[in-house]
Parts: structure tokens; sequence; C-alpha cells
């Protein structure tokens, strides 16, 4: 996960507090593995770069869906979605399908895709 742009805070006059949440689902919907990014305070436009490896063999990657959420932490432990977007078997959308495609035939080259969120 590299970056995030233009994220804003309604309800207050400055940039959000943010960090990524990455699931990884089975074919069936099911949690297998997640992690998340560390937070990144009061940045519009927030840098993560954050690599992360999950464990999937060969054969399950036709089946597996990662779901990519943002959270924004407002205060003591309160958190909301600002978006998500998903990608392999259950992909948001088309954009996320052919990402997810390249990068099974990248043979092990990081493959990088701007992604719009999709509102919680």
């Amino acid at each position: 996960m590299v970056k995030g742009s233009h994220f804003r805070n309604l309800a207050v006059n400055r940039p959000p507090d943010t960090y990524g949440k990455l699931t990884l689902l089975d074919s069936a919907g099911q949690e297998m593995s997640r992690c998340k990014t560390s937070l990144r305070r009061g940045q519009p436009h927030p840098v993560y770069k954050e690599t992360f490896i999950f464990q999937v063999a060969l054969f399950q990657l036709s089946d597996v869906t990662l779901l990519v959420s943002i959270y924004s932490q407002r205060s003591m432990k309160r958190k909301e979605m600002v978006g998500w977007v998903s990608l392999g078997h259950s992909s948001s959308g088309e954009e996320e399908r052919l990402h997810w495609q390249d990068m099974r035939e990248s043979q092990g080259e990081q493959v990088c895709r701007w992604h719009v969120l999709l509102e919680s």
C-alpha cells in the first residue's frame, strides 16, 4: 500500500487521521489473514509506503479476495470507514479485476495502480 489522495474530514476543518486495513478473504468470504498500516495523522494525501505479504498457494489465487479498507480515526478509539476497494475473486470493479490479473501474471514484479474507494 503506497499512498492515498484527497482524504478530508468534513466534520472538522482539517485532514483526517487515517490508516489502511488489508483483509484476505477466502471464496466463502471468511477471513484468512489481515494487517493494517500505521496511522497517518492529519494528512490529506497520506503516504503509507508499507508492504504486506500474504501466504497464498498458487492454486488459491483465483479464489481469494483482498479487501482494502481505509479508516479515519476520530477520537478515543472511534473509527469510521472512509471507503474500500476489493481485488481478486470478488473484485469491486473491472479496474480491480484487471489489477489482480496483472499481479498474477507479473511473476513477482510489483504492479501499482490507483483505485477509487467505494463509500462504506
